[in-house]
């Protein structure tokens, strides 16, 4: 009997002297998504300025601005740089803004502070990239259809001929020949019945002989297998730094939320 007396003391005094967030979720989700609107937009705007600053370095003159490489390497590093300050100021708002517990042990808060810190980069990165994707979505259906072929420089070399008036804007031949290039270069070799039609038609619209027309064929197949394993490379190289900026910022939303979490518990009440 005193033994339920005491059990049911204690439970009233933990009913009674527990603050209400000290039972509350540990996620704040109005602080997660205040500072993730702030991580996306600080992102937004230094990213269009480090788009303004590489368009205002190059040039479409040789010899005149940066280097291709050069541009190319400083665009990976503003990316992971304003990757890691967009998330920190984020993450540190997300910490300083979260409600204080003063009940908790502090190893809990710590891992609280840091998950909301995580979880402002995480729906930081959802707007930004909904964003980037929707803008970039727009601009394709704008330009959509004065878009041209990947491939259309490619074919424009099969049919180029030093006959002065030979009409060779044969639209549907082109388009045919465009067909079987994009069909190649998805193989690993050029079919020999393809490569010998291609050759064909090139010989009949250019006048030159069916031997320098294989030869011409060949030799656009392998310049259009150069430019997309290029291209391929190039694509593989960013997302690989891509990914490294991606995890400095979600190690930097993380760990600022921890000093801004600090920094909100050790303010002193007036």
């Amino acid at each position: 009997m005193e033994s339920n007396v005491i059990s049911s003391d204690t439970s009233y005094f933990n009913e009674v002297s527990y603050p209400k967030e000290a039972r509350s979720s540990g996620v704040s989700w109005g602080a997660v998504i205040g500072g993730a609107f702030v991580a996306a937009a600080f992102y937004l705007i230094l990213l269009a300025l480090g788009a303004g600053l590489g368009l205002s370095a190059v040039s479409p003159w040789s010899s005149v601005g940066a280097s291709a490489s050069s541009v190319g390497a400083a665009a990976i590093v503003w990316l992971i740089f304003i990757e890691i300050v967009a998330s920190a100021l984020g993450g540190y708002l997300t910490g300083r803004l979260r409600t204080k517990w003063a009940l908790i042990h502090t190893d809990e808060v710590y891992f609280r502070d840091t998950a909301n810190g995580f979880l402002a980069w995480a729906v930081a990165l959802v707007i930004s990239v909904t964003f980037l994707a929707s803008a970039a979505a727009t601009m394709v259906g704008v330009t959509a259809a004065s878009a041209t072929d990947p491939n259309g420089y490619f074919v424009d070399t099969l049919f180029r001929s030093d006959h002065i008036g030979s009409d060779n804007k044969d639209v549907a031949l082109q388009a045919e020949a465009g067909r079987i290039l994009a069909n190649a270069l998805r193989q690993d070799q050029m079919p020999t019945e393809d490569q010998n039609y291609l050759a064909r038609l090139t010989a009949a619209k250019t006048g030159i002989s069916l031997l320098e027309a294989q030869k011409r064929v060949s030799d656009v197949v392998a310049d259009a297998r150069q430019t997309a394993d290029t291209a391929r490379k190039v694509a593989a190289h960013l997302l690989l730094w891509l990914f490294l900026a991606l995890m400095m910022g979600a190690f930097s939303a993380s760990y600022a939320a921890t000093i801004g979490g600090r920094q909100r518990d050790h303010v002193k009440a007036v």
